[in-house]
């Protein structure tokens, strides 16, 4: 993957029940290297080497409709963060696959999380995946 800029700082969604949205998020969000930085009575902040990326935060009104993209580091990440989504409370949005309407490199998988956000685990291979699922859909 070539370097990319970051221009998004970081994320916030407001949830309804905190301690279901924490054990989703901190499920599937392991796989993908991303740990609870900062827990507070009210919201709990994750991301990796210190950078807290990503954050839930319990209060009215929820976020709802909204995307959000985790990168992965491979194809097995991905597959993780999506079977710990499932089993921790998310709805399928996107089985695992190759989206090939991004690309034939682009291997994610969609999940709807508590409140309908839509939250993607995606790898950008370094070459077209031939060994997956095809999804030519929009999640």
């Amino acid at each position: 993957m070539p370097e990319r800029r970051i221009i998004v700082d970081h994320v916030l969604f407001v949830v309804e029940d905190l301690d279901a949205s924490r054990r989703l998020y901190t499920a599937a969000l392991a796989p993908l290297g991303f740990v609870e930085l900062s827990v507070e009575d009210d919201g709990v902040a994750y991301g990796a080497e210190g950078l807290d990326d990503f954050a839930i935060y319990r209060g009215s009104p929820v976020t709802t409709a909204s995307h959000v993209a985790f990168a992965a580091e491979d194809r097995t990440a991905v597959d993780l963060f999506f079977d710990a989504a499932i089993a921790n409370g998310a709805t399928v949005r996107g089985e695992p696959g190759v989206w090939t309407r991004y690309s034939d490199r682009y291997y994610a998988a969609y999940v709807n999380d508590l409140h309908g956000n839509n939250v993607e685990a995606v790898w950008h291979a370094p070459a077209p995946v031939e060994d997956a699922p095809v999804r030519d859909e929009v999640p």
